[in-house]
């Protein structure tokens, strides 16, 4: 049986990184004299002045760290100056980057994490794993744990850009998908299937995809994202790998990132979102489902628009598998040629 830890909090209010510190008192008692390193970057830094010096108030002891380039050698750097300097408590302030980082340099330091997002655009912000810089445009997965504490402050992710949020959903879409890969892994290899992992994800789905509220910056749609970002993040945490998050569309979201860096960039959130209505074909699922979604929330996923092309289009599946070899997919038993990915990517464009 998989042991797995759950966050103290899933807290999201309006204006409620004021008061990080009084939140955290019920389950950290003595949080307020902890030695603290704040994480956030310049751009955040500069964006965010006022709520960032109201967190560091509350600690008696608190540093403020940059984060540069989110990579693996600065995580563990941050680790490293944790550890030799008594700094017990990491709070992460900011987007996947720089929640990645604080993440994993936690996990090493053993120190608390609280994890303060400014934007919902993917699970990163609760799941057990951090993608990490390694060597130039390349990112690694690595284990880690999850936050000790979500918090997420109203006021804050309403200012966040709509394609952000438009990324989140996006993300949660594409476990409709990866559930039925892992089924499929499942019935061909005899791997389990933790059910309340897989419950958890499939909920996360369907309170996007049944959600009646579809204005983006409205209180209520927020909440929902959130806890459908967490959900999901949770669900990896119990089942102990990334199966219930992830198949045959983050394949693809890796190829794009592992083999066409150098030529586009596609938020992560969207290339899933994109990846997901092929794999539903490959599946021979109800793929007006969901178009219906991406139509409703009016996720950008018409390849074009991000610059790839036919032929990028098509290397990218017929390279998806070679990312995580180890993973069964649907693509293991599907019909990668040209010319059916060719046709596919025009009926994208079309209706896109």
């Amino acid at each position: 049986m998989n042991r797995f830890r759950l966050p103290y909090h899933l807290l999201v209010e309006e204006g409620i990184f004021s008061r990080v510190n009084e939140v955290m008192a019920d389950c950290v008692p003595d949080i307020d004299t902890k030695r603290v390193v704040v994480v956030t970057d310049e751009n955040l830094n500069k964006l965010f002045p006022e709520i960032i010096k109201d967190i560091q108030a509350d600690f008696r002891d608190s540093e403020l760290y940059l984060v540069k380039d989110g990579s693996f050698d600065q995580a563990v750097e941050l680790a490293k100056y944790c550890c030799m300097n008594d700094r017990t408590v990491i709070i992460g302030f900011g987007g996947g980057m720089v929640l990645d980082l604080a993440k994993y340099a936690s996990f090493v330091s053993k120190s608390l994490f609280l994890c303060l997002p400014t934007t919902l655009s993917n699970d990163s912000l609760a799941s057990p794993v951090a993608v990490l810089g390694t060597e130039g445009l390349k990112r690694k997965t690595f284990k880690c744990t999850i936050p000790s504490s979500i918090i997420v402050d109203v006021n804050v992710i309403m200012g966040a850009p709509e394609s952000q949020l438009l990324a989140g959903i996006g993300d949660t879409i594409s476990k409709y998908t990866a559930l039925n890969d892992w089924k499929l892994d499942a019935e061909k290899n005899g791997t389990s299937i933790d059910d309340f992992a897989y419950m958890i994800s499939k909920m996360a789905f369907n309170s996007i995809c049944f959600n009646e509220e579809k204005t983006l910056k409205s209180k209520s749609f927020i909440k929902i994202l959130a806890q459908a970002l967490v959900m999901g993040g949770l669900a990896m945490e119990i089942a102990g790998n990334s199966r219930p998050s992830s198949g045959a569309e983050h394949l693809f979201c890796h190829s794009l990132e592992e083999n066409y860096a150098d030529e586009l960039y596609v938020p992560h959130g969207i290339a899933v979102a994109m990846g997901s209505v092929p794999v539903t074909i490959f599946q021979n699922r109800n793929i007006e489902k969901i178009k219906r979604i991406i139509h409703a929330y009016q996720i950008p996923i018409k390849p074009s628009d991000w610059k790839i092309t036919e032929d990028i289009f098509v290397g990218a599946w017929q390279q998806a598998s070679a990312t995580r070899a180890d993973r069964y997919t649907i693509l293991n038993e599907t019909e990668l040629s040209r010319e059916r990915l060719a046709e596919l990517y025009a009926m994208m464009e079309e209706e896109f």
